[in-house]
């Protein structure tokens, strides 16, 4: 599999050196509820993720919870209550979300509030090795005494100082030392240390629960290319000089960021779309769908109408993988766009092209149904690799819950309708469900319902939109 490694600027052979494949994703601060920008690198990482499984490989995967925090500490504050119990609301409500939109649980959660004493013994190591100092209650890295510190992100030491802000007091000796512990503060949730109470810097909980629980080097470390400085450049410096193992992750992958208005979606800007609204409104497949419509290193730009034509396409894939079919042995034989499947997404995870394939078996199912012929193993073959990239095929609109007491309701409204002789009102209803996929049939008997087949014809063409989920693997 190639993988591009933001580290070396180049799409490299993912050559992970553990069984099973470690694997460390930044996750979230739980100050708010998540949005779909959250959702976006959540289901890159959960795809990666289950391919590499779908392969064969085992993966162990941490993902962190950064429950100490500027921003929690000052919503708590907003909010009249404390930290901790603001951090458990949100991380309760997002591991709900988590598990609607179909990711797999990570084999640990750490939360950096549990981590408190390996960050203290890595700041005690790092000052062991005069890599990092105390001063006024703190503790700063060094970074001139890092061989190759903005190696990942590219800067020159210079440029940093003069491109980013620092908070450089009397106390440090280098604008760009970054801090590893901070003093406490009144109000603050703090934790005994031998430089004095405070609280770990934001750079190194990662360090300390990568190191814990995967090991001093990691096959692959993910995250938004948001993080790549100061975040995980400063985790590659205080790590490498901690444990001396170099590198400290083989192969670094970032995913670029959703953007609403040309900016990108984050709570900072205002500029946000909640996770649960999303799912609310267009399904996890929907969601699912949309994100893994455009390649993970492309900016995502978010739109209604986008999310609408990617909630019509999953519910074109889940009507094709789950409608009746002809008995018999079906005459498609899936076996290269299976191989397809693979070799794309073994190409920097080019998940355009996986989804090309499944319309693609969507539409030969459609076909042999439409032609009253089986296509069982093509069926198997489209609910098989659905799987791989978290499709589950559920009930479109937002959730699995049962449409059919409502059509059935409507079918008793628009039958007294028609005794009550407002024969007009009752057409109103049958097409308005018509609009929604439901053909009614009258006989003697009475009014059935059943949902139409959306076959898609060789002369037939989906929505422009619809389309567009297939047509963007061609620019990958």
């Amino acid at each position: 599999m190639q993988l591009y490694n933001t580290l070396t600027r180049s799409k490299d052979p993912f050559e992970p050196q553990h069984d099973p494949i470690t694997m460390y994703v930044c996750g979230i601060t739980p100050y708010d509820d998540a949005h779909l920008g959250h959702a976006m690198s959540i289901i890159i990482f959960d795809t990666l993720r289950r391919f590499l499984e779908w392969r064969g490989r085992r993966v162990r995967l941490v993902y962190n919870f950064t429950d100490v925090d500027d921003k929690l500490i000052a919503r708590a504050a907003e909010l009249e209550m404390s930290v901790a119990e603001l951090a458990e609301r949100q991380i309760a409500s997002f591991m709900d979300e988590w598990r609607e939109l179909q990711i797999q649980p990570a084999d640990v959660h750490p939360r950096a509030t549990e981590e408190i004493p390996q960050m203290i013994e890595l700041i005690g190591g790092l000052i062991e090795r005069e890599m990092a100092y105390p001063a006024g209650g703190d503790v700063y890295f060094r970074v001139r005494r890092m061989n190759g510190y903005g190696k990942l992100s590219g800067r020159a030491l210079d440029d940093m100082i003069a491109a980013e802000p620092t908070d450089i007091g009397v106390e440090k000796e280098h604008p760009m030392d970054f801090t590893l512990w901070k003093g406490a503060k009144p109000g603050e949730p703090q934790w005994e240390s031998p430089w004095g109470p405070g609280r770990p810097g934001w750079h190194i909980e990662c360090s300390a629960m990568s190191i814990r629980y995967l090991g001093e080097q990691i096959d692959l470390h993910g995250g938004g290319m948001d993080l790549i400085f100061p975040h995980h450049e400063n985790e590659i410096a205080q790590s490498e000089a901690y444990s001396g193992a170099e590198p400290f992750v083989r192969h670094w992958v970032h995913n670029a960021m959703m953007q609403v208005g040309g900016e990108k979606m984050s709570k900072s800007t205002g500029k946000i779309v909640r996770l649960r609204e999303g799912l609310d409104r267009f399904g996890a497949d929907g969601l699912r769908m949309f994100v893994l419509g455009g390649h993970y290193r492309s900016p995502l730009t978010y739109s209604e109408e986008s999310l609408a034509a990617s909630a019509r396409g999953a519910e074109r894939l889940r009507l094709a993988a789950t409608l009746p079919l002809p008995d018999g042995a079906g005459e498609l034989d899936p076996a290269p766009l299976r191989e397809q499947f693979v070799k794309v997404l073994e190409d920097d995870l080019n998940t355009p092209q996986a989804l090309a394939v499944l319309f693609e078996l969507a539409r030969a199912i459609n076909r042999a149904r439409a032609a009253g012929e089986p296509a069982g193993a093509a069926r198997d073959a489209l609910i098989e690799l659905g799987g791989v990239l978290g499709l589950q095929f559920a009930e479109s609109g937002g959730g699995s819950a049962d449409a059919a007491p409502f059509v059935d309701l409507l079918v008793e409204v628009r039958s007294a309708l028609r005794t009550a002789r407002q024969f007009e009102l009752a057409d109103q209803v049958r097409d308005r469900l018509a609009d929604l996929g439901i053909t009614l049939e009258d006989s003697r008997e009475g009014t059935r319902w059943r949902r139409a087949e959306p076959l898609l014809e060789a002369s037939e063409e989906a929505s422009p939109e619809e389309e567009s989920l297939v047509e963007s693997a061609l620019r990958f």
